[in-house]
């Protein structure tokens, strides 16, 4: 691993570009750590000798081109970091969603060579056709090619990955790390924001996406999981002439989504394509808890169906059952006004240390959520949301979450890609359908036993193989909220029911009751635990 020194120079390097477009590379207010402050100390001797400052560069484009200049794995960073206003203050994460990962393509030879030897023999052994590059992004391009299925000359997509990208990726990486460990040492106030979970992030993230088998992989999961759901779609995978470095997939004839006016000339609905975007990406996100995580305009594409298709699967985000559970009670929290609750589900799922109050909690919850409901639709913003839920992080201690990383940025994208469609999308009535569906779905009495883990499951095993025990228990649950009603009662006709049940083979009863009713207290302990 590279010393401190060469990750210094390597730090003074992009501090240089990025002083030269006018960023500033540490947010106010930050103390900087020596090693950090040689690095931007070195900047101003290289500035004033080898370049002037870009002062006619707009000020919202010059961290985007900064970071551009940089290279790929600076692109990456910038885009993790668009999410993080917390860390980089909320005028630089604005500006850093002008980010676009684009690139130069490589040439014709590297792809060719590339193709050869990630599929082996010749590159017409597998396509009899082969164009020059249409995509060029950071860490990989997109070629047009054709390959014969039945006699029939078959358009395909080929991606395949920039030479040597692991290699700069890698080195790039080791800086960020020190700079992390750096700010974590000398900077106690950041700890809690996680810049090395971040870069650990970051790492992981995109070495997926550095081998092409995974994303297949990716795209065919999807396939599965939508296998019912109308108005969106992945493409084909060719497995055949997919390899760590290289995928082949289904070419995609559609227009792309940011194309408004041809939509509309086309004769589609460009509010209802709008309200698609954002339902699937959160039914994917909470029924599946697998989505899309670069769901930008670039990559999604309305075919002459009028079915979204999405591209380009490099990364993906998961959420565990806790964080679904988490986003759609927030959202529906939210939505429906009960800032209590929404509370609750943050103490819940670990996102607020239990020294502070959940009531305080809900009254920041309501300050946030109030505003949704006096403002017009097209006011109504995640993005804006998310900015006001950063800005408690410090007053409660919570300690960033990695794994909602990912979900915070696709949220901002998909948002704004479908007030792009519909300018005056309510992106709050959109989402509660979906929420209101997960929780129905899954807080159900049986969701809720599921959720208490193994000892749950194994109750409903006992349940499930002894027949007649789930119905005694819906019976007492049934009784039990009878009573709840109407009160204890001990008439005639329940003592007769109580002598008739005694000539049956009491032991097996006493078990089979015992084992209902303890089901019972655990589903009312859990339902008034919600």
């Amino acid at each position: 691993m590279p010393g401190a020194f060469i990750n210094t120079f390597r730090l003074a390097r992009a501090g240089f570009v990025l002083a030269q477009h006018g960023v500033r590379f540490v947010p106010k207010g930050v103390p900087v750590p020596l090693p950090l402050r040689i690095a931007r100390a070195a900047t101003v001797p290289i500035r004033l000798i080898a370049a002037p400052f870009r002062a006619d560069e707009p000020p919202a484009t010059r961290v985007a081109t900064a970071l551009t200049e940089l290279g790929p794995s600076y692109v990456k960073l910038g885009q993790f970091l668009a999410t993080r206003a917390d860390i980089i203050g909320s005028e630089l994460s604005a500006d850093l969603r002008h980010l676009q990962d684009k690139a130069d393509p490589f040439s014709m030879a590297e792809a060719r060579e590339a193709v050869e030897r990630a599929l082996g023999g010749k590159l017409e052994d597998h396509f009899v056709e082969f164009g020059p590059p249409v995509a060029a992004a950071s860490i990989a391009q997109v070629h047009k090619a054709y390959v014969m299925v039945d006699g029939v000359k078959k358009p395909v997509a080929v991606k395949i990955l920039r030479p040597n990208i692991e290699k700069r990726f890698r080195r790039d990486l080791d800086s960020y790390y020190f700079a992390a460990r750096m700010i974590e040492r000398y900077y106690e106030p950041a700890r809690r924001l996680k810049p090395v979970a971040v870069v650990d992030n970051l790492k992981h993230t995109t070495e997926l996406e550095m081998d092409l088998r995974l994303e297949a992989a990716a795209i065919s999961e999807m396939a599965g999981n939508i296998k019912e759901d109308e108005g969106f779609r992945v493409p084909d995978v060719d497995w055949k002439r997919t390899a760590k470095r290289v995928l082949t997939v289904e070419w995609i004839d559609g227009t792309p989504i940011s194309h408004v006016n041809a939509l509309k000339a086309k004769g589609f609905d460009t509010d209802a394509l709008g309200l698609a975007v954002l339902r699937t990406f959160l039914r994917h996100a909470m029924r599946d808890g697998f989505f899309h995580a670069d769901m930008h305009q670039g990559n999604l594409f309305v075919d002459d169906a009028g079915v979204i298709v999405a591209v380009d699967f490099g990364i993906m985000g998961r959420l565990g059952l806790a964080e679904r559970r988490f986003l759609a009670e927030i959202l529906h929290g939210l939505i429906t006004r009960d800032y209590h609750r929404a509370a609750v589900i943050h103490f819940e799922a670990g996102y607020v240390p239990p020294h502070h109050k959940v009531e305080e909690f809900a009254q920041a919850m309501r300050a946030i959520g109030e505003p949704i409901h006096g403002r017009t639709a097209e006011e109504i913003s995640m993005a804006d949301l998310l900015g006001q839920l950063f800005a408690y992080t410090d007053v409660f201690d919570m300690q960033t979450r990695p794994e909602l990383i990912l979900l915070q940025k696709s949220m901002v994208i998909v948002e704004g890609v479908a007030r792009d469609l519909d300018p005056g999308i309510n992106v709050w009535t959109a989402a509660e359908p979906v929420a209101r569906e997960w929780i129905d779905n899954n807080l159900s009495l049986l969701g809720r036993l599921q959720e208490t883990g193994r000892g749950a499951a194994a109750i409903g095993d006992v349940l499930l193989r002894t027949p007649g025990l789930l119905q005694k228990a819906e019976q007492a649950i049934l009784g039990l909220a009878e009573m709840a009603r109407s009160g204890v009662r001990l008439d005639d006709e329940t003592r007769e029911k109580i002598a008739s049940g005694s000539k049956r083979n009491r032991a097996t009863d006493v078990a089979l009751w015992i084992a209902a009713l303890s089901l019972v207290a655990i589903a009312l302990k859990l339902y008034g635990a919600l």
